[in-house]
């Protein structure tokens, strides 16, 4: 299990915390630190929607101010190459599925036994 986001944000606290509680190993991949390429965000891409994946509410959005650009969904994908805070966080890879945001219910049902 791989776990990407970064180490401020609220949600991933909050999926890190239940996995060291319920005693999931996980691997934690730091986007200031290592950002993730078109590559990786096509292969999660394949699994999940743009809309899934696309942090439209958050302040790098707005900064940026992309409302007024009315992105397509390749812009949106090459956008989240180049600006990885507009990643919806975390996103969790675990067993060739993609898991976006934090969810304990999910989180108890997909990774619990």
């Amino acid at each position: 299990m791989k776990i990407y986001g970064i180490k401020t944000c609220d949600s991933v606290r909050k999926a890190r915390k239940f996995m060291k509680e319920h005693g999931i190993d996980y691997t934690f991949v730091d986007f200031r630190e290592r950002p993730v390429g078109e590559e990786k965000i096509r292969q999660w891409l394949a699994h999940i929607s743009i809309d899934t994946l696309f942090n439209n509410r958050g302040t790098t959005y707005r900064t940026l101010k992309l409302k007024e650009k009315n992105l397509t969904d390749e812009e949106k994908a090459a956008w989240l190459a180049k600006e990885n805070m507009l990643i919806k966080r975390p996103v969790i890879e675990y067993d060739n599925q993609v898991i976006v945001g934090f969810d304990a219910e999910k989180y108890a049902s997909l990774f619990t036994k």
